[in-house]
């Protein structure tokens, strides 16, 4: 009689036991797959994530990311340099009309908030958002035309003394919204007078150039010239004045 209710109460405890059992396994395999569904991003990174619940962004923390119910994709906010240069034919005009071969770089990123990445995938795509060439084809009018500006406002001798007051002046007129993006700098990488055989004589500005560097050279010519004229003629003292002593 004894043994009936003892057999029960066993049978009933291991029934408890794999309850207990399986509802521990299934809480611990409810975190491992929530664990799966949340994704990191390093820095420089943004995840922008779409589907139920809207566009979200996630920039220094994770987010979950359900498959079916939602998109990921990865959009590099990280600075990206573009150069843009104007040489030869096609060089700065400055202040005094004269050419000059310059290359500039430019530092543009995705701006880090949550609108302009909504902004900038939708428009782009994550995956074009940050291409170096994407964005050259975005931005080089603008910068070149901020050149061609900001050139005529210095003379060609003081761009090469003035390149902070010439990269601030850049800075000015671009602004640093740029429709989602951001110009964080920008720099001259290169800087030399154009060869005036890249100059042309029929253009009204080239001729003025074409005038302003034959005038500088000629009177730098002339200069140097009187300076060793005048080393020659101290020389010749120097020895007759030797030659006086010694007799």
């Amino acid at each position: 009689m004894l043994y009936q209710p003892l057999l029960f109460l066993s049978g009933l405890n291991g029934i408890i036991l794999l309850i207990v059992g399986l509802a521990v396994f299934l809480i611990f395999a409810f975190f491992v797959v929530l664990s799966a569904f949340y994704k990191k991003i390093p820095q420089g990174k943004a995840i922008v994530r779409t589907g139920v619940g809207g566009t979200k962004v996630a920039f220094n923390k994770g987010m979950y990311v359900v498959p079916v119910f939602h998109k990921m994709e990865i959009m590099d906010i990280s600075i990206k340099k573009i150069e843009i240069a104007r040489m030869q034919g096609e060089g700065l005009i400055c202040k005094d009309n004269i050419r000059a071969d310059i290359k500039v770089a430019f530092f543009v990123r995705v701006n880090k908030s949550v609108d302009d990445v909504i902004n900038v995938a939708q428009n782009l795509g994550c995956d074009r958002a940050s291409e170096p060439e994407t964005l050259k084809s975005i931005f080089e009018s603008k910068f070149s035309e901020a050149l061609k500006t900001v050139g005529k406002k210095f003379d060609f001798i003081e761009l090469y003394e003035a390149r902070r007051e010439f990269r601030d002046e850049i800075l000015d007129i671009i602004g640093t919204d740029l429709n989602g993006y951001i110009l964080d700098d920008c720099a001259i990488d290169y800087l030399e007078q154009t060869d005036i055989e890249h100059l042309n004589p029929n253009n009204i500005l080239d001729s003025e150039g074409i005038k302003k560097i034959t005038e500088l050279t000629a009177k730098q010519n002339i200069n140097a010239n009187f300076i060793r004229r005048d080393e020659e003629k101290l020389i010749r003292k120097q020895n007759v004045e030797a030659r006086e002593a010694i007799l």
